[in-house]
């Protein structure tokens, strides 16, 4: 079973998520995570952010980005190097968004994901999960929050829990123009799918936002005639 999780950044999906596949014991996959993959494996390799939109299939296979299964995701190598752990670094950071939208990227992320979910329950999140990589998903789900909400999430995770209205009004200007770059994309644009179930986290605490995705794939997985395997998560239906 393929569940997807799409939203804007700071709705929440990629705690969500990962909260999701662990509860139910499904694999974890971030989609984001191939595009900061390539970003790393670009840096590293000394090719200027600003000619990035001519990067083409043979140079992305020259820089040897490749998934291995983990306990509940994936590891990620540029080469025969662990990256996973970099994907976060300020540069990456700067540039993902640059890489995103590089032509021949979509057409090598679409086969990466689609072969990391082959014979596996997967919880992917991203902005286009539903809509483009795995359109025939058995759950959709698009996540919101108002743009306050999410300016403050995303300093949270900065390690600002109490910014001041400047900093808090920066931030959300700062997500109001990503959201503008990834709805108005020509490929994959930001949207949710037509059969997806829309789920507004503004008021929600976590706990409540992870337990109503879960009982969805619960009810999803007993309409079907049955899941890959079966789920194993030990709790009840909220």
């Amino acid at each position: 079973m393929i569940v997807t999780i799409d939203g804007p950044a700071g709705s929440g999906k990629s705690s969500t998520a990962r909260a999701v596949a662990e509860r139910l014991g499904y694999r974890h996959l971030e989609s984001g995570a191939f595009y900061r993959a390539l970003t790393v494996a670009a840096l590293r390799s000394g090719i200027e952010p600003a000619h990035w939109d001519a990067l083409d299939d043979q140079a992305l296979a020259a820089l040897r980005v490749r998934v291995t299964p983990a306990e509940r995701g994936f590891r990620i190598f540029a080469g025969d190097e662990e990256v996973t752990d970099a994907l976060r670094e300020p540069a990456v950071n700067t540039e993902v968004s640059r890489m995103a939208r590089v032509p021949a990227v979509r057409a090598w992320l679409l086969d990466s994901l689609r072969d990391a979910a082959k014979g596996v329950n997967l919880v992917a999140e991203g902005r286009d999960m539903g809509t483009v990589v795995f359109p025939d998903a058995e759950v959709k789900c698009y996540l919101t929050a108002s743009l306050t909400t999410r300016a403050r999430r995303r300093l949270a995770e900065a390690g600002l829990a109490d910014p001041s209205a400047d900093e808090l009004a920066a931030e959300e200007a700062r997500l109001a123009a990503r959201d503008r770059v990834d709805s108005q994309r020509a490929v994959a644009p930001l949207r949710p799918a037509a059969d997806a179930i829309h789920i507004d986290t503004t008021t929600l605490d976590f706990d409540e936002q992870v337990a109503r995705i879960a009982a969805l794939v619960r009810a999803a997985a007993a309409r079907a005639s049955g899941p890959a395997r079966p789920l194993d998560d030990p709790q009840p239906p909220p």
